[in-house]
């Protein structure tokens, strides 16, 4: 008897837990790792050893380190919200996404970055890397990568207060933003390029952008190949 009452009891645990679980949403965010401050490599380092590189080796990216990257691109660096790269006003028109094919912990897909939460917010489950890199006129390291980073812009943040110059502005934030994250990668050991050349309209197409948000550069990311 007292076998049986144990069993029930367990029964209905497993029965409120499951009903628990269910209530929690599936709302697709995934917390990233607290950044570091000091990775041990000079900021003088890493100037002399940034080198772009187009050809990646095999092997997946740890969470931490994607989430070091986007800290150091556009991540919250203050308790009043100032980021690390520097904008205009602070009015921060830049957005991040990445596409991930090989990131440990992470599903293949499209997620955006969000600043304020250091957080990942999954918008699309699909791969899109191959589509990017035909977009990108066949550019095979838009597609050979463990993640690929896609920065574009939200104009109508900048010039609602700068006018038509806001355009510049923003771009120029974007250039600041892809060399942090170029830094930052080569402090890791990690591989990039800068991409420039790609259609711009099928990028949009593609990563279902916001009306009124153009894309910038593209950024593949992945282990360095021997040597290199």
């Amino acid at each position: 008897m007292r076998v049986l009452l144990a069993l029930i009891v367990l029964a209905g645990a497993a029965v409120a837990a499951s009903a628990r679980a269910a209530e929690v949403p599936m709302s697709g965010i995934v917390d990233l790792p607290p950044p570091a401050v000091d990775s041990g490599v000079s900021v003088e380092r890493a100037l002399r050893d940034r080198r772009s590189i187009r050809v990646y080796a095999p092997g997946a990216l740890t969470l931490a380190e994607l989430g070091q990257l986007l800290w150091a691109a556009q991540g919250v660096t203050t308790p009043g919200g100032l980021r690390a790269a520097p904008s205009a006003g602070a009015l921060y028109p830049l957005e991040l996404r990445v596409v991930v094919g090989e990131v440990a912990g992470l599903e293949i897909g499209v997620y955006q970055y969000r600043p304020g939460a250091h957080c990942l917010e999954r918008s699309d489950p699909r791969d899109l890397r191959p589509d990017l890199a035909a977009a990108a006129h066949q550019q095979a390291w838009v597609s050979d990568n463990a993640a690929l980073v896609v920065i574009s812009a939200q104009y109508g943040r900048t010039t609602g207060k700068y006018g038509p110059r806001g355009v510049r502005y923003a771009q120029l934030e974007a250039g600041h933003t892809a060399e942090n994250l170029f830094l930052q990668a080569t402090a890791l050991g990690i591989a990039t390029v800068v991409v420039g050349a790609f259609d711009d309209a099928a990028v949009t197409r593609l990563l279902r952008l916001e009306p009124g948000e153009e894309p910038l550069v593209l950024m593949p990311l992945g282990r360095p190949p021997e040597g290199r």
